[in-house]
């Protein structure tokens, strides 16, 4: 007997390690110009920007780096709370 292993949800987005596919790829492709250019100029600032962006996208459980930096600023800063005392 054959036996199949396949994920819980086949609509589910492709995860290579720690990010997205899509992600990947713009990461991957970001610090080949990175390395390129710190090479080529010594200029860091292109580097620093492909590390802050492969931070911000490290996806967890379908959920950013990004994301929760976005729902932390919503409940703390821009959205009223809202306490009822009993």
């Amino acid at each position: 007997m054959t036996s199949y292993l396949y994920p819980q949800n086949l609509k589910a987005t492709a995860n290579l390690w720690l990010w997205g596919l899509r992600d990947f790829t713009i990461l991957c492709i970001a610090a080949l110009l990175s390395v390129v250019v710190l090479v080529q100029l010594r200029f860091l600032i292109p580097a620093a920007a492909t590390l802050c962006f492969g931070f911000l996208t490290i996806r967890m459980d379908d959920t950013t780096v990004l994301d929760f930096i976005r729902y932390a600023v919503r409940y703390f800063i821009s959205t009223q709370q809202y306490f009822e005392w009993r």
